[in-house]
């Protein structure tokens, strides 16, 4: 196997343990924190961080895959679709939210720890699963962006993707605030119903964002070796 595969493996190995072990051993007493709650039976997909960690999970498994089956060549006669899937997930999902999961949570994380992680939760959530779902979720992805090569799609077909993922989540955490009476983050606790409209608009605005910046990033970092290797 070369690098690239055996990089592709371990990702797709540590996002799976990373889901696996929140998902079955990540229990959270709903006295110590109502965090912990079952909010309506949703369990861990109450977050977005765990759909996530899921997406990242299914992403490295895709790019493993494609390694073994499919093709890294830059301008392939035929596409298989396998390597399909991998260019089209990276840019209309993995990148743009990966990004939005490590900058919100480390963002509010560090103005008010309370809004986002209590220290509550300290005693049940282990650091060192905390860098898998907020941490290490941009350090590979941004790795596999300057070392495997993709075409981006239109940038309407792009957005629009992850404009309705973004606004399936929304409907999904306004789903459980339904049934359980509570926000799935404590943030939205203290913010009035217009400032939740500001919030929500403004996420939405910074996952648009995101979605430009890995568009702009792919494109100079490829279009650089590609002229290099030209002038060789």
């Amino acid at each position: 196997m070369s690098v690239k595969t055996l990089c592709h493996l371990f990702a797709a190995l540590h996002f799976w343990f990373g889901c696996y072990y929140d998902w079955n051993y990540v229990k959270i007493p709903s006295d110590v924190h109502r965090m912990g709650s079952s909010f309506g039976k949703s369990g861990k997909l109450k977050f977005l961080t765990f759909w996530d960690a899921l997406l990242q999970a299914i992403f490295f498994t895709i790019c493993f895959v494609n390694d073994l089956i499919g093709t890294n060549e830059d301008t392939p006669k035929k596409i298989p679709l396998i390597r399909k899937l991998k260019d089209l997930i990276l840019p209309c999902l993995a990148f743009p939210l990966s990004m939005f999961v490590g900058l919100t949570f480390w963002a509010i994380y560090f103005v008010d720890r309370e809004l986002i992680f209590p220290r509550a939760l300290d005693n049940f959530f282990p650091v060192w699963l905390n860098h898998v779902m907020h941490t290490n979720i941009m350090i590979f992805i941004l790795i596999e962006l300057f070392t495997s090569y993709r075409k981006y799609p239109s940038r309407k077909f792009g957005l629009s993707v992850l404009s309705v993922f973004m606004l399936i989540y929304l409907v999904w955490i306004h789903i459980i605030y339904a049934y359980s009476g509570m926000w799935v983050y404590p943030i939205l606790e203290v913010l009035n119903f217009p400032l939740r409209i500001v919030f929500f608009v403004g996420l939405l605005g910074l996952s648009v964002g995101l979605y430009v910046v890995g568009e702009k990033l792919n494109a100079a970092i490829w279009n650089k070796q590609s002229h290099v290797i030209k002038k060789r």
